[in-house]
């Protein structure tokens, strides 16, 4: 049995566990999930993932991964090389803590402006098995929210060329993607924000951002 990654390929999320793999050389085999048709919420998804979400990555031994950071845990430690979440103590604190962030600050704002505006999400707010209703003012908070995260990033990336540490790691691929998710709710990065995209415009030319 080989590993095997469950992907939607328009999604995001599922996108930061492509691009891992990617800069990590595992080999995986790929199921698409159609979250346009609904697939995640059918029996036969279900009983792999019970989030009803992607990705989802299964493993060898049968065991499957349902969150990035628990899958990029996995692949550090059967692959050290390059190591995403940080070598040293300190540097996997920098790594973890940055990645929180940018989740906490970019893609969940992304999401409430997304998930409480969209017709297609009428009743279904939330990611998962429950049906649940927008909240107009969700989104407004999150528009504001944007604002302040890319001003955020910027202010990092001032003489930096990485996010978290003084190589590429897993806060990076979290935040190009979040940026890139950003333009769904028609947000990106200013002009004034020349750190920022000297940044996304390095970590988009990767190989890796193309998986």
């Amino acid at each position: 049995m080989s590993v095997v990654l469950y992907d939607f390929t328009l999604a995001p999320s599922p996108r930061r566990a492509r691009i891992l793999l990617a800069e990590k050389d595992i080999a995986h085999e790929t199921v698409q999930i159609d979250l346009m048709k609904a697939e995640q919420l059918g029996d036969a998804y279900r009983a792999i993932n019970p989030s009803c979400t992607v990705p989802a990555l299964k493993l060898e031994s049968g065991t499957v991964l349902t969150e990035n950071i628990g899958i990029a845990a996995w692949a550090d430690a059967v692959k050290p090389e390059p190591a995403l979440l940080g070598s040293t103590p300190e540097e996997k604190g920098l790594v973890l803590s940055w990645n929180a962030r940018i989740e906490f600050e970019g893609f969940m704002p992304i999401a409430e402006v997304l998930r409480n505006t969209s017709k297609g999400m009428v009743g279904r707010a939330l990611p998962g098995p429950l049906d649940l209703p927008q909240i107009p003012e969700l989104a407004e908070r999150g528009a504001l929210r944007l604002t302040r995260f890319f001003d955020m990033l910027n202010a990092r990336l001032k003489g930096r060329d990485f996010i978290a540490i003084d190589r590429y790691s897993f806060a990076d691929i979290t935040a190009l993607v979040c940026v890139d998710f950003a333009k769904w709710v028609k947000h990106e990065p200013k002009p004034e924000h020349a750190d920022l995209l000297r940044w996304h415009a390095a970590a988009s030319a990767r190989p890796s951002a193309k998986a």
